[in-house]
């Protein structure tokens, strides 16, 4: 049954409580009906239905609409109502995804109609329509999200392949529903409705009728109108390999700089930054700004100026040919490259302790996100770390906990954590900090229950009732794939530079006349910017500057410019530094 309400038999619009359903001024509508058309409604027409894709973007001139979730199923819910002044959609128009929900019209009136397309270009080029409706459809991104809108995945807890399904649906922000095998009561009227055995699960359930049985993380991405990967036989100027901040900002700098640029990522578009719930210290928000915000106005950014970005599509192979570099993907497809950026960041350290891993992803996380944050409800939780992504876990965690302990192995908590982070922590009448602490052990049958900790500076060990486990100790570059390729440091982090220039081969590069410029790795035409560089930041920020820089290096490289080598009357080679012109 619709929850829509009604006032004097007549649909009740939504208030606009977060900023989520915002309103046209009459002269930004006067704007739009240059780019589309009018058109009259009839009460009970679907302007467009959950799993289809976005066609038009709809302002409502007069008349209400209402946006349901399950339209007609047993789960049908009204997500929200509008009236006139008010558009529909939310970020699938913007980023090529299917819709979410369906939207009917309950009292006949007239829309103002768009094309998608046509849509997009005035969001990237109308910096206040943009902001507004970005901000908007963002934020109904996160009630999708809240509610447990989208699909469903049906899988047990103890299943990794639905660990991996609830992991890209997070990770890439989709709006679905886990519904544990173990516990919930729906899952067995489920597996009887579609006669699914359960050594058949995980599957995917989408508009009462659409399954996938165990599907690839592709398969998921192709149901819901991710662009799919298509790498084969493609010849791009620059393919970027990792699309996090660094990634993001390599593919925008060299889409606007026109090169034919392909941004690839094995899971999601944001890397570790998309699972912060507030960056502050990021130049040019005052106030802060979420990691999933940050990361989708850079989506949109990358798609205005043409790079394409493909999700998911995970490198496993990179081999020099002709000047130029084949790369090849786990499902055996290739493309060719002028140039690469590795920006493929790092991945969280897990915490080795005795029987965690049976609870990994059901209450032990690698990641503080709106849906771990979800499922912890006003339950106490604990997060161990002593950096920047603890503290910020703490302070989001403590939002929907009863309360956190953030238990730091160090004894000063200024050591690895920024100031304006270290204050908020410590002032957080929610949040206890315990320092010299380390896990030494979990408890609990199918989900956390408590922990126990030791203070390693007396050895007095104690219990720590906690819901959920959240770990930030460090990370681990993700150059698996590169090992025997380029040069590593011991950690694993590709060296670039001087560092790259110490143990080149001077063979490789005796022809080019130069030495590996600043962010160039042991391959001539291969840079690596952000996490996965040796001896990066580990900052946001830094992160996007050097995949801008990195775009800049291509250019040089491609002209055949950039640190040029010419031998002194003694014959020896200076030291690489700046970039010289070669004309």
């Amino acid at each position: 049954m619709s929850t829509a309400e009604h006032e004097n038999g007549a649909v009740r619009e939504t208030p606009d409580r977060y900023g989520a359903f915002p309103r046209l001024t009459p002269e930004q509508l006067e704007d739009l009906t240059a780019h589309g058309e009018r058109r009259r409604t009839a009460e009970g027409e679907v302007l467009y239905r959950e799993g289809e894709p976005f066609r038009e973007f709809l302002a409502i001139l007069s008349g209400t609409v209402e946006i349901l979730h399950d339209q007609g199923g047993p789960d049908e819910r009204t997500v929200a109502v509008h009236g006139p002044g008010r558009f529909l959609g939310e970020l699938g128009l913007l980023e090529g995804q299917a819709a979410f929900n369906t939207a009917v019209v309950r009292e006949a009136g007239e829309i103002l109609a768009v094309p998608v397309e046509r849509q997009r270009a005035l969001v990237g080029s109308d910096p206040v329509l943009g902001d507004l409706i970005l901000r908007a459809y963002l934020g109904r991104r996160y009630l999708l999200i809240g509610l447990g809108a989208g699909f469903r995945i049906l899988g047990s807890c103890y299943s990794r392949d639905t660990l991996r399904l609830r992991e890209f649906a997070a990770r890439n922000r989709l709006p679905h529903r886990w519904v544990d095998l173990e516990r919930d009561k729906e899952a067995e009227a489920l597996l009887r409705r579609f006669a699914i055995r359960p050594e058949e699960t995980p599957v995917v359930l989408w508009q009462g009728e659409r399954l996938l049985r165990n599907p690839s993380n592709a398969e998921l991405a192709r149901l819901i109108g991710l662009p799919a990967p298509s790498p084969e036989n493609e010849r791009c100027d620059v393919m970027v390999v990792g699309a996090g901040p660094a990634g993001l900002a390599a593919a925008v700098y060299g889409a606007s700089d026109g090169l034919t640029t392909v941004t690839v990522d094995a899971v999601a578009t944001g890397g570790q930054a998309a699972t912060s719930s507030r960056i502050e210290n990021y130049l040019g928000f005052p106030s802060g700004i979420s990691g999933g915000e940050l990361i989708e106005r850079a989506v949109l950014q990358a798609h205005k100026f043409g790079a394409r970005l493909m999700v998911p599509a995970e490198v496993s192979t990179l081999t020099p040919q002709d000047d130029e570099y084949v790369v090849t993907f786990t499902d055996g497809s290739r493309a060719r490259a002028g140039a690469v950026v590795l920006a493929s960041g790092v991945r969280y350290r897990r915490l080795e302790v005795p029987g965690i891993d049976r609870l990994e992803g059901i209450s032990v996380y690698y990641a503080a996100t709106v849906h771990e944050a979800g499922l912890c409800r006003a339950d106490p939780v604990a997060v161990v770390g002593g950096g920047n992504s603890a503290g910020q876990a703490a302070l989001f965690l403590a939002q929907h906990a009863s309360g956190v302990h953030l238990l730091v192995r160090g004894g000063d908590l200024n050591a690895d954590m920024s100031r304006y982070l270290v204050d908020q922590v410590e002032q957080h009448p929610k949040i206890e900090v315990l320092l010299h602490t380390e896990v030494r052990g979990v408890a609990g049958e199918e989900k956390l229950e408590s922990l126990t900790v030791e203070d390693n500076a007396s050895n007095e060990r104690r219990e720590l009732q906690a819901a959920a486990l959240f770990v930030f100790i460090g990370a681990r570059p993700r150059t698996e794939w590169l090992g025997g390729v380029l040069a590593l440091d011991e950690k694993g982090f590709v060296l670039t530079g001087g560092d790259a220039r110490a143990v080149a081969d001077a063979n490789r590069w005796a022809s080019l006349g130069r030495d590996p410029m600043l962010l160039e790795t042991t391959l001539p035409g291969v840079f690596a910017a952000g996490d996965v560089r040796s001896g990066s930041v580990k900052r946001v920020a830094s992160a996007t500057g050097e995949g801008a820089m990195a775009i800049r290096l291509v250019h040089e490289h491609r002209e055949r410019r950039g640190n040029l080598v010419s031998a002194d009357s003694e014959g020896r080679r200076p030291v690489a530094g700046g970039s010289v012109s070669s004309r």
